[in-house]
């Protein structure tokens, strides 16, 4: 039977140890007692493996309570992991409409991205701000736990505040660095020994010429991907999957 993944924001225990005979008491409250008590149902006895999204592992651990708003679970010892990317992704990625935003994060954190930073680019038509842009970027954040429970990442990704186009370009320092562009450049030759990589990918309706050029000023490489006009979902997790490729994952 799989063992369900649960995050909790709440700090974990220091002491235990993998192989360790100690065992550390914990309660959940909220979202997450509420999707292992009334969601799934788990009664005590029933095993979980929990994580905060800051270390490279998790607990196991085995339910001994569960109330109306609180499940408590008896913590029996770290398990370190050893899944993350050797390739720190940073990718840019245009906000768009609809479920797309959440599609393009979950999939991009299954694909092993370190930070997504939502842009905000001139042919971007999403309108958002204030506490609509704040229930927005925690809801993306949600997305990319749950994204963690199910593909067994033990460290949370950042969705980083939504930034203009101009000021993330500025700020990105990766040792690669692509902007995705259909009269990009096809070249599949690549530079070896890097270690972290910055993707920016467009809007539905693409980035400007304008942009592109402010993007290369930064030194981004426009990259052609394929013969085919992608989706802009499509396009990220293309890219991404590339670039796990050359450096990360599946060397």
């Amino acid at each position: 039977m799989r063992i369900p993944r649960i995050f909790t924001p709440q700090a974990l225990p220091t002491e235990l140890t993998q192989g360790s005979t100690h065992t550390s008491n914990l309660v959940l409250e909220g979202s997450a007692a509420n999707h292992v008590g009334r969601v799934l149902r788990m009664a005590p006895g029933r095993e979980l493996k929990i994580f905060n999204g800051e270390a490279e592992g998790h607990f196991a651990g085995v339910i001994t309570e569960v109330t109306k708003k609180t499940v408590t679970v008896n913590l029996t010892e770290f398990i370190a992991t050893e899944n993350e990317s050797p390739l720190s992704i940073h990718l840019g990625q245009a906000i768009s409409k609809g479920d797309r935003m959440d599609f393009t994060i979950q999939k991009s954190v299954e694909l092993g991205v370190k930070v997504i930073t939502p842009l905000w680019t001139q042919r971007c038509d999403v309108k958002l701000s204030g506490d609509r842009l704040e229930k927005k970027l925690q809801h993306w954040q949600q997305v990319a736990i749950s994204a963690c429970e199910q593909s067994g990442r033990d460290k949370v990704p950042t969705i980083a505040p939504p930034l203009k186009l101009e000021q993330w370009l500025a700020s990105i320092q990766s040792d690669e660095r692509w902007v995705l562009d259909p009269r990009g450049n096809l070249d599949d030759s690549h530079p070896k020994d890097i270690t972290s990589a910055a993707l920016l990918v467009g809007p539905e309706g693409g980035l400007t010429e304008e942009e592109i050029s402010a993007a290369a000023q930064h030194n981004f490489k426009a990259k052609l991907i394929g013969p085919r006009v992608l989706r802009t979902e499509t396009a990220a997790l293309t890219a991404i999957t590339l670039m796990q490729n050359q450096w990360g994952d599946f060397l």
